[in-house]
């Protein structure tokens, strides 16, 4: 029965986007509570700050070489090689797994041997004795990114044989490894035991997806060549990804630089970012992964009516989605910063809550783009082309960076461009707005990428029913008109019977306002028989019929 749990195989991307989803809910709540533990244990300076400064090393390897490279580039090509001839597509696997578990291996040796360097790089104001300890946590945590790069390898496996229950678990395991390091080896470990739990983690990310690929049909053997040729073929996929996120992580440097000039901008941005990344990660990044090896599959095999409708359904399901919460969370910025941080206590002002809901404003208008561009990079990886969304993700870098300095310089005085924000954004007596010209200039940089995505993946692969999304949007768009009305009113009205100046009276007014807006919203794309409320019905159903 549990096996047959296990290795049961998602019906529809729909439903693995569902899956995914909570996943990435339970996992965050995960996250959440570890964060809290590790406060608890170890307060927030001091051993806290050494575990953290430790991280960022391995974490580096991680997003770099596998979330960067490895995650994107082996799916397309298992699915080209598995279309042809299937014992080759596992040969194939094989040579992957051990020439990419050699590098990784080299790679933490070397940076296992150069860690003191390292962290004084990262860490330059740690006292001899906190150095030290970072040192050694460092060392211990480059086994996390080794387990995390065989993983990636039985991730893909999954995905293509849409075994996407197993994969969904990956990120809670991991989660709760942390968490039992920290509950139970610190007492005797001290900080070391939560860097054992990141390891006993990341151990089991890659564990418990083995029987599923064995089921699939993988067997391991020892197969070795640097001149196979599909390493050379990843490797020319992976470049172009690994330069784009060395130049994401180049761009959050210099953006912290721009915040850290302006007072209490680098917590403000973080925050709202943070609050925004929520529905952008459970919807935009769970439907990406989820259609990721339906695309693959379907264009490996030639299938272009098929990618171009699981395409338009995806992308046209994403709208259907995010577009509501979107406007919800621009509506009701200011309860959702107020119930999530306005409980930090006194440094946590009244000036910093009107800035933060600000920010979230601003960030609201792009989660749209933001939702939609992690679909549209997996749509050109699919296709096996990396250079077109790396070209593009470094010219809406450049631009962030060019925007962000400009922003945050003409909102430092009052003229006709501070004054529209202050107005739209309820700011008036806040004397310095600077702080959100970063989210300001994010937000215009991701939908210039989107649009730029879009505009190339037309180019490149020609129609994609764009009616149909066309036709999609109209009734979304109508439905959301409701949605903005009906939320305020609400708002308004329930502000007349609770106080607002409560957790408990805060928290009723969002929840109801919120309900309302979405009850309104369902129950007009309903009547207007907006074909995405019955996609998601019958994926559901579907799942579960034999």
């Amino acid at each position: 029965m549990l096996n047959q749990i296990f290795n049961s195989q998602t019906k529809t991307v729909t439903f693995a986007a569902i899956l995914l989803a909570i996943s990435a809910l339970v996992s965050g709540i995960l996250s959440l509570i570890g964060d809290g533990l590790l406060a608890g244990r170890f307060g927030v300076w001091g051993e806290t700050n050494i575990y953290f400064a430790a991280f960022k090393i391995p974490d580096l390897v991680y997003n770099l070489l596998i979330i960067g490279g490895l995650i994107i580039s082996f799916l397309p090509i298992f699915s080209e090689y598995y279309q042809k001839d299937k014992e080759k597509a596992w040969e194939m696997t094989n040579y992957i797994l051990n020439v990419f578990l050699f590098f990784l291996i080299l790679i933490s040796l070397v940076l296992f041997v150069f860690t003191p360097s390292l962290i004084n790089v990262v860490a330059p104001g740690f006292s001899p004795v906190e150095k030290e300890k970072t040192i050694l946590l460092t060392r211990l945590m480059f086994l996390s990114p080794i387990f995390f790069g065989l993983s990636s390898i039985f991730s893909s496996i999954l995905q293509y044989f849409d075994r996407f229950l197993v994969y969904s678990l990956c990120p809670i395991l991991y989660n709760l490894g942390i968490i039992f390091g920290i509950l139970v080896l610190t007492p005797k470990f001290g900080i070391f035991g939560v860097g054992m739990g990141v390891i006993l983690g990341a151990l089991f990310h890659w564990l418990i997806q083995i029987p599923s690929a064995i089921n699939c049909g993988f067997r391991y053997k020892f197969l070795f060549n640097f001149r196979y040729p599909a390493i050379k073929k990843i490797f020319s996929l992976m470049f172009p990804r690994i330069f784009a996120v060395a130049a994401q992580q180049i761009n959050l440097i210099i953006i912290t630089a721009i915040a850290s000039t302006i007072l209490g901008a680098i917590s403000i941005f973080n925050f709202a970012n943070n609050l925004q990344s929520f529905p952008v990660g459970i919807i935009g990044v769970s439907f990406a992964i989820a259609i990721f090896p339906t695309l693959s599959r379907t264009w490996a095999n030639g299938q272009k009516k098929e990618f171009f409708e699981n395409f338009s359904s995806i992308f046209r399901q994403i709208l259907f989605l995010i577009i509501p919460i979107s406007l919800l969370i621009f509506i009701l910025r200011a309860q959702i910063v107020r119930l999530v941080l306005g409980t930090l206590g006194k440094e946590f002002d009244w000036t910093a809550t009107r800035l933060t809901a600000a920010s979230l404003g601003i960030f609201s208008i792009s989660i749209l783009a933001s939702a939609l561009i992690p679909f549209l990079y997996r749509a050109f990886f699919s296709l096996q082309d990396t250079k077109t969304p790396t070209l593009i993700s470094v010219f809406s870098i450049i631009l962030n960076i060019i925007l962000a300095f400009s922003f945050a310089h003409l909102l430092k005085f009052q003229n006709l461009f501070s004054l529209f924000f202050i107005n739209l954004l309820k700011l008036k007596g806040i004397e310095k707005i600077s702080a959100i010209g970063l989210p300001l200039a994010l937000s215009v940089a991701t939908i210039f990428q989107f649009v730029l995505l879009l505009i190339f993946f037309q180019k490149r692969i020609g129609d994609f029913d764009k009616k149909e999304i066309f036709a999609s949007l109209q009734k979304i768009i109508l439905a959301s008109i409701f949605l903005i009305f009906l939320t305020y009113f609400s708002l308004y009205f329930w502000a007349h019977f609770l106080n607002t100046h409560t957790v408990f009276g805060i928290l009723v007014q969002t929840i109801l306002a919120g309900l309302v807006g979405l009850i309104s919203y369902f129950f007009i794309t309903f009547y207007l028989k907006s074909p995405e409320i019955k996609t998601i019905k019958s994926s559901i159903l579907k799942q579960f019929q034999k």
